[in-house]
């Protein structure tokens, strides 16, 4: 066989080896993809089974978003009210994201708009190893740094309380509100910049006038992800938060969330028991305000890319 047809072989060869690794690995992605899908519909159907019998049986939706009273356990009568863990979990998240938006906003505006070169890098680096910490040592930082500041600094007798809680909370979601938000910003054309610029318009001028309304999608998308990842927290709302069933009147008041309470409970619960069927139930309320919220933010992230 000649040399020009054994290099023709080779190369032929070396095509059809390359067409099944990438055959290989759109297969690969696939599985992936379907995946994702699949755990999260076993998810689902996995807390549903469990909750079946006690959301068609015992539950009553009057008692469950009215009363305040949770005493799965009552030897007299057994009440699920769950009115004061929903408004907990909802004061805890309000504070998060009262403290989480403009720190996470700002940081996205400075980062993408502002910083340059090694600035903006060991920035971006430093955002993402903040996401990287988990957060039962957040929960450790509220319970043992900041109840010890919360108590000096305001004249209070305990520091585990909303305020505890919802700063705890701000610092873990602003990481990904950061980054989502900073990826908006950097997707407005750098046409509209440099038209604005064109007309006179100084840098905050570009930025308040053009930048942040053209990415207004994506902004809102980064808070609603931050809102789903405050609202489905566990660990630090469970040691930081003063897990006291209360409605709060004010920020220094101790409160229970709804995540806190299937973590501190399930353990101890008897399988089967009107009380496990319970906490299933939170958990359906659970995965479906973190579905809509996220599903929401899809949209608008979706729709931003379209334009």
């Amino acid at each position: 066989m000649s040399s020009k047809a054994q290099k023709a072989m080779a190369h032929m060869d070396r095509r059809d080896l390359s067409w099944y690794v990438d055959r290989a690995v759109q297969i690969l992605m696939f599985v992936g993809g379907i995946s994702a899908i699949v755990f999260i519909i076993g998810i689902f159907v996995f807390i549903s089974k469990e909750g079946f019998s006690f959301t068609f049986g015992r539950f009553d939706i009057v008692e469950f978003f009215t009363s305040m009273n949770w005493r799965p356990t009552s030897e007299s009568r057994e009440t699920y009210g769950a009115f004061a863990l929903i408004v907990g979990t909802a004061s805890i998240t309000g504070m998060a994201m009262l403290i989480a938006i403009p720190f996470s906003l700002g940081a996205a505006i400075y980062i993408g708009e502002f910083a340059t070169g090694k600035t903006r890098e060991s920035l971006k680096v430093l955002v993402e190893l903040l996401a990287a910490i988990p957060s039962v040592v957040w929960g450790f930082i509220g319970l043992t740094i900041m109840n010890g500041l919360i108590i000096q600094l305001f004249n209070v007798p305990i520091g585990l309380n909303v305020l505890n809680a919802g700063v705890i909370l701000g610092l873990m979601a602003a990481p990904i509100m950061t980054t989502i938000a900073e990826d908006a910003l950097k997707a407005v054309p750098d046409r509209y910049r440099e038209a604005a610029e064109a007309m006179g318009a100084t840098k905050w001028q570009v930025i308040v006038k053009v930048v942040i309304p053209a990415s207004k999608n994506g902004l809102v998308s980064a808070v609603l992800l931050g809102i789903g990842r405050a609202f489905g927290e566990t660990m630090a709302v469970l040691m930081a938060s003063g897990h006291s069933i209360n409605i709060p009147g004010s920020v220094f008041d101790s409160v229970r969330a709804l995540t806190a309470t299937i973590a501190a409970e399930l353990g101890e619960t008897a399988v089967g028991s009107d009380h496990y069927g319970a906490l299933f139930t939170l958990g359906i309320f659970l995965f479906l305000i973190t579905f809509i919220i996220n599903l929401t933010a899809d949209v608008m992230v979706r729709g931003i890319r379209n334009k």
